[in-house]
């Protein structure tokens, strides 16, 4: 079976990974710096806080921009939870803005159309590893002085291109956080993880000091244990303080050190995942039941680093439903995935925020038709051309 996403990992990263369990440091050593250093170079950033997970990551940009109760968060429809709980974890409410028709990603007239007083912050996701209009989107919320944070977790390694210059994603100037994730399926994995990058200092050390349970060691941010006496006064090596209350979000140096070996391996991986995309466009392009993806802007091409590759298929015309045809794929060694049901139609969000049917028309006519075939990048040439050919047999 062809599973839809899977890790690359070679001898480099088995190798990394059995020196940090030999090392000294098996988790909060040396190898976590060093992967931060590193990966907020390779993104062009001045910070980053490497977390257990890429929903932490957003669950610390909620909590170092101060949202909380009272506010409103706005994401995209088209995504995966986490990227409208982390704003209900605060105690804000996560509100959702419909997708562009073309491209599926955060729609910016939408955004400015249903703009309210309360909306404090915009997620704009990086969905299959495409930032959506950023400028456009920085522009609107920036005007009502809400924060902007882009959840890349599909874009680790890409980035987009405007006026000429390119950037990558977490080193544009068009958010103040950006979020990353290491899952496996991701163009870069450390097993489980993901990263906070920003350029703001204080959002940085926010985020590191609520990533360790609230907790510093760091002596000038010290006040004291509320005591004169000399055994409680004393602050030696030992010392910390938690000075509010924060979460065991740490990442470990193996995992870190896969992290490292992965990194330098990432240009690798886009190179491959381009190709396989550019092979997918040439053979699916000019159906009249299948749509490709659409790039945001045509220059952005050469920088996009896809996550996932995304068919819009016409069921309807095959006189097939999307389960019959994930079954006949399947029985072809080909999987596929539905990414993503429209948030706002889960349970929770229904039963919690009242939301319904038809708040997001393009979203859920998104759905309906979605289907991601796979991307990653020890796709061989063969099985490339036979998930190829499996897919247009299901026309015949």
């Amino acid at each position: 079976m062809i599973p839809y996403g899977k890790q690359s990992i070679n001898d480099d990263d088995v190798a990394a990974v059995v020196e940090a369990l030999k090392s000294d440091f098996l988790t909060c050593g040396p190898k976590v710096d060093e992967f931060e250093k590193a990966f907020a170079e390779f993104v062009g950033a001045k910070h980053a806080v490497a977390v257990c997970n890429a929903t932490a990551a957003l669950h610390l940009a909620m909590l170092v921009a101060e949202i909380g109760k009272g506010d409103r968060v706005i994401t995209s429809a088209n995504t995966f939870l986490s990227s409208a709980n982390c704003a209900a974890f605060v105690g804000a409410t996560p509100d959702f803005c419909d997708i562009d028709q073309q491209t599926h990603l955060m729609c910016a007239d939408a955004l400015e159309n249903m703009w309210t007083s309360d909306i404090k912050a915009v997620i704009s996701v990086a969905y299959a590893g495409q930032s959506a209009d950023m400028p456009r989107i920085a522009e609107i919320a920036r005007e009502h002085g809400a924060v902007i944070i882009e959840d890349a977790c599909h874009g680790t390694g890409g980035g987009l291109e405007r006026d000429g210059k390119a950037y990558r994603q977490g080193g544009h100037p068009w958010a103040d956080i950006t979020t990353f994730s290491f899952h496996p399926v991701k163009t870069l994995t450390t097993g489980e993880g993901g990263i906070l990058v920003t350029d703001n200092d204080a959002f940085a050390a926010q985020a590191r000091q609520l990533r360790t349970h609230g907790m510093t060691r760091e002596q000038n941010d010290f006040s004291g244990l509320g005591s004169d006496s000399p055994a409680l006064s004393e602050q030696g090596q030992w010392y910390y303080e938690m000075q509010q209350l924060g979460y065991n979000y740490r990442i470990t140096d193996i995992q870190c050190a896969l992290g490292l070996s992965q990194l330098k391996r990432l240009p690798q991986f886009i190179e491959r995942r381009r190709e396989i995309v550019e092979k997918y466009n040439t053979a699916f392009t000019n159906r009249d039941w299948i749509k490709t993806p659409t790039l945001t802007c045509e220059q952005d091409r050469d920088h996009v680093s896809w996550h996932i590759y995304t068919l819009l298929i016409d069921f309807e015309h095959l006189n097939k439903t999307r389960t019959e045809v994930m079954a006949e794929l399947r029985a072809n060694g080909v999987g596929s995935q539905v990414l993503y049901i429209p948030v706002y139609l889960q349970p929770y969000y229904r039963n919690t925020y009242s939301y319904h049917e038809g708040k997001c028309p393009q979203a859920e006519h998104y759905y309906e038709r979605c289907l991601s075939i796979p991307l990653y990048p020890d796709l061989t040439n063969s099985q490339v051309n036979h998930i190829i050919s499996s897919i247009l047999n299901l026309s015949s």
